[in-house]
């Protein structure tokens, strides 16, 4: 038995450090290539994805990937799937309705958000252009552009959202994230004390 127990714990061994064998370990440097699939995040401060869409071609788009889960007009499904559009102005009430066009604070972290996480069945799927169109698609049904706006990374930024007061800037496109003491304190009265 003892015999049997130490093979077991010696596979046990290899077992867990085969993956090693095979890429870096941790503690490992890691090369650019290894980090770039993963390295996709997208913000107001860039960089940006090269595309283009409009609500338009958008709208197809969303039908065919979006729609089975979020609805053909992105109402929601069945309280499952979010709501993706209606709701602004409702975050302070006692019904609050999270989508695209009450919450999201720029139009750069819904663009982040799909490009990363949608369609639930194949993220990351979707190539630039088809992330601009279904993007801009969601920003129309939100009543937030005009259905032949083009998106893309140059008009991108001049997408005023319903909720881009609603959230505290940290300071992150400097690098370094500061806590905004005095802008909580504000907010939130004296019941917020900096410790």
């Amino acid at each position: 038995m003892f015999l049997y127990n130490i093979i077991t714990f010696l596979l046990f061994i290899l077992f867990l450090t085969r993956p090693c064998l095979a890429s870096p370990c941790p503690g490992e440097p890691i090369s650019e290539d290894s980090i770039s699939p993963w390295n996709i995040d997208i913000s107001r401060n860039g960089p940006l994805p090269q595309g283009n869409g409009t609500p338009l071609i958008g709208k197809n788009i969303y039908l065919e990937k979006c729609a089975a889960c979020h609805g053909a007009s992105g109402d929601g499904f069945m309280d499952i799937y979010p709501a993706l559009r209606g709701g602004i102005g409702s975050l302070a009430t006692k019904t609050p309705l999270r989508t695209v066009g009450s919450f999201w604070p720029s139009p750069e972290s819904v663009l982040d958000y799909v490009r990363r996480a949608m369609p639930l069945n194949a993220p990351q799927s979707l190539n630039a252009d088809d992330l601009y169109s279904v993007v801009s698609y969601l920003l129309y049904i939100n009543n937030i552009i005009p259905q032949d706006f083009p998106l893309n990374e140059k008009t991108i930024s001049s997408v005023k959202m319903p909720n881009r007061n609603g959230f505290i800037d940290t300071g992150e496109e400097n690098g370094k994230i500061t806590f905004p003491y005095k802008e909580v304190q504000d907010r939130l009265g004296n019941c917020f004390r900096k410790k």
